[in-house]
């Protein structure tokens, strides 16, 4: 037997913190690495002891096995524990661990070459009798469409792609291909059929050095945006006993073909038609972003169970099935209606009401909800690293129940600062299809949802403008140093109303807001106020009070802050407009702008060319995804101010489209 002492964990954020979690209850030590660019996020400061990776970038920092190695050296570890993602899955970097006498808190590293390649671990799981698609190579024709390209090495719908066209299938590999060598270092892509209405449902496995593969339930991971997971549960919901079971062998078999230990997901594909039929896709030989709905139906603490078989320990398979059940969704820096483009920046405000425990088991009663964030407020979101920030996990004795309670905590969340998901996640859980359990991998292209069509409720958007404008008036009256009792706006004759101007982002013009101070208080157009100060404001509308609550932000522009305003209605942000602006500041009609940090991967086109709308201009890469920035309208291109390579910041003008004669740009 094995006892370790001291714990480095080979990754960042979120899954360090939630490792450190258990290994601070054990009683074990715990050492994190972090990049330049992390140095100021919470794990870096819960670590007992911290090691800086000089540089920014995965392959500067986290993927640079030398370096972890070396930090594990000096920090005095005698334990590797790799999260999910980066070196997880390297069997190079889990056999360097053991070379250097360190117990590695993973599969062995041949268990992780047999899983590495999406191809080989198909013919491997065949010979097992484990039901695979068909690896269809050069042989496709027009009857297998549609398909799917999927990168041999890594997951997260990198390298992945659609093809419903078959002239299309070459340039799809090619765009594939690349994606994956950048994001996993291997450019090895193969195409299989596209299960058209399929759930993605995974058996959570533990192995053991005693020859015992535990069986710890299911995973329901259907709802999916750019093939990567938003929103898991357990159990999965709809399926019948025998499918469940028979899911269950095969996991179960797919780990005892490959002695594996350790924690690891068998991932199935279902079809949703008809439950019966289902086929392996893959298996991840780490632990899961997904695993604390696990947790909290089994009461298991599966990084432990990690620890524990790391150090020779048999596993404990459950004793009874799972228990009530458990919804988590991944709460993203990104913007639904703009085709889930990250965001980047800083967290204004972070908080999530009501939560009974971070990175540890979920209360048993009545219900409980649980946190796993790598953020607090203040943080910076960077263009470095995926674009996750946090997981809210509700566990309750029935489905219903964990829905709505998860729901109801997302909706009173607070999140400034970075446009998310959050509106999308709470739409999907009160969703009837989803409610129904009718779950499948294309639910976000089958149904309508209004947060992705990015329309916008006025009515909602002009209270909450009236609001800010109270809160902003209230932040200057707080500010005073002489006067602090004359009422906002006082005057001894009343004349004009007082105009305060507020754009938002799904809106052309800016909000006009009139209003009135004074000894009365404040009023508006059918807008009374019942009380105010600067974070707080509540209305009345028709009878009815409302409170919202606001956060200015003036960190950027002083005379044009940035106002959150949060109220039962959702979430609304707004930009005080300046009286004055500055005509440097104006950016020329056709411009287009970087719609993130990030690099330049190529440029399709030279100043001078004829375009048409939609044209690709250029792709940047940002957040380990590539980004497409196309022509606004028919057009000259008369100016690109970048070239591969080229850094940019958000909003940078990349290039100028000059429209046609007649149109606008």
């Amino acid at each position: 037997m094995t006892t370790i002492t001291r714990i480095l964990v080979a990754n960042r954020g979120e899954i360090a913190r939630r490792v450190f979690a258990t290994a601070r209850r054990l009683g074990i030590e715990t050492v994190a690495v972090h990049s330049d660019a992390d140095a100021g996020l919470p794990f870096v400061a819960e670590a007992d002891h911290a090691v800086r990776l000089p540089g920014n970038t995965p392959a500067e920092t986290y993927l640079r096995a030398d370096l972890v190695l070396e930090a594990a050296r000096k920090a005095g570890a005698d334990a590797v524990h790799p999260g999910y993602g980066f070196l997880s899955e390297n069997a190079g970097f889990a056999r360097a661990v053991l070379d250097a006498g360190l117990a590695w808190i993973g599969p062995d590293p041949s268990s992780i070459e047999s899983m590495g390649s999406k191809i080989e671990s198909k013919k491997l799981m065949e010979a097992a009798g484990v039901p695979v698609l068909a690896d269809l190579g050069s042989t496709a024709t027009e009857g297998d469409l549609p398909l799917l390209v999927k990168a041999s090495a890594g997951g997260g719908g990198r390298g992945m792609r659609i093809v419903r066209d078959l002239a299309a299938l070459p340039a799809e590999v090619e765009k594939a291909a690349a994606e994956a060598a950048s994001a996993f270092g291997d450019g090895t892509v193969f195409v299989e059929p596209y299960v058209e209405h399929g759930r993605h449902v995974e058996v959570q496995v533990v192995g053991d050095r005693h020859g015992n593969v535990a069986v710890f339930g299911e995973r329901d991971c259907s709802i999916q945006r750019r093939h990567q997971k938003v929103v898991e549960e357990a159990p999965a919901p709809g399926l019948s006993e025998e499918t469940r079971a028979a899911l269950h062998e095969a996991a179960r078999n797919a780990a005892a073909a490959i002695d594996y230990v350790g924690a690891g997901t068998v991932e199935f594909l279902v079809d949703a038609s008809d439950p019966t039929r289902f086929w392996f896709l893959e298996m991840n030989t780490r632990l899961q972003v997904e695993h604390p709905v696990t947790e909290a139906v089994f009461g298991v603490d599966l990084v432990e169970a990690q620890i524990a078989v790391a150090e020779g320990h048999p596993v404990e398979a459950p004793a009874d099935g799972p228990r009530g059940h458990a919804v988590e969704v991944r709460l993203y820096a990104e913007d639904p209606a703009a085709d889930w483009q990250p965001q980047s920046g800083a967290l204004a405000s972070f908080g999530i009401p009501g939560v009974d425990v971070e990175f540890g088991l979920v209360p048993g009663a009545p219900s409980g909800l649980r946190l796993d964030t790598g953020f607090v407020a203040g943080s910076e979101v960077g263009t470095h690293y995926d674009a996750m920030l946090a997981k809210v996990i509700a566990w309750a004795p029935t489905r219903a129940q964990a829905l709505r309670r998860l729901a109801g905590a997302l909706d009173r969340a607070t999140v400034h600062g970075l446009t998310t998901n959050r509106d999308l996640l709470v739409e999907v859980l009160r969703h009837p299809v989803f409610a129904a359990g009718d779950v499948s991998t294309d639910f976000f292209e089958v149904q309508e949802l209004g947060s992705r069509a990015g329309g916008v409720d006025e009515e909602a958007v002009r209270r909450a403008a009236f609001a800010a404008t109270v809160a902003l008036a209230e932040a200057d009256r707080e500010a005073r140093t002489v006067q602090r009792r004359i009422p906002v706006a006082w005057r001894n004759v009343l004349s004009a109303p007082q105009v305060t101007e507020l754009s938002h982002a799904g809106l052309e013009k800016p909000v006009r807001v009139e209003w009135y101070g004074g000894r009365d208080g404040y009023a508006g157009e059918g807008i009374s106020v019942l009380a105010a100060s600067s974070t707080s404001v509540t209305l009345e509308v028709d009878g009815v009070a409302t409170t919202y609550a606001v956060v200015i932000d003036a960190s950027a522009s002083v005379t044009a802050p940035v106002v959150h305003v949060d109220s039962p209605a959702g979430y609304v942000r707004l930009v005080r407009v300046p009286r004055f602006v500055d005509p440097s500041e104006v950016v020329a009609t056709g411009s287009l702008l970087a719609p993130m940090p990030g690099s330049v991967i190529s440029v399709a086109v030279e100043e001078g060319a004829q375009v048409t709308a939609g044209q690709t201009v250029l792709v940047m890469e940002a957040m380990k995804m590539q980004h497409t920035v196309t022509a606004p309208t028919d057009g000259v291109v008369s100016q690109i101010n970048v070239k591969a390579g080229s850094q940019v910041g958000a909003g940078d003008v990349l290039a100028v489209v000059d429209g046609v004669e007649g149109e606008e740009a």
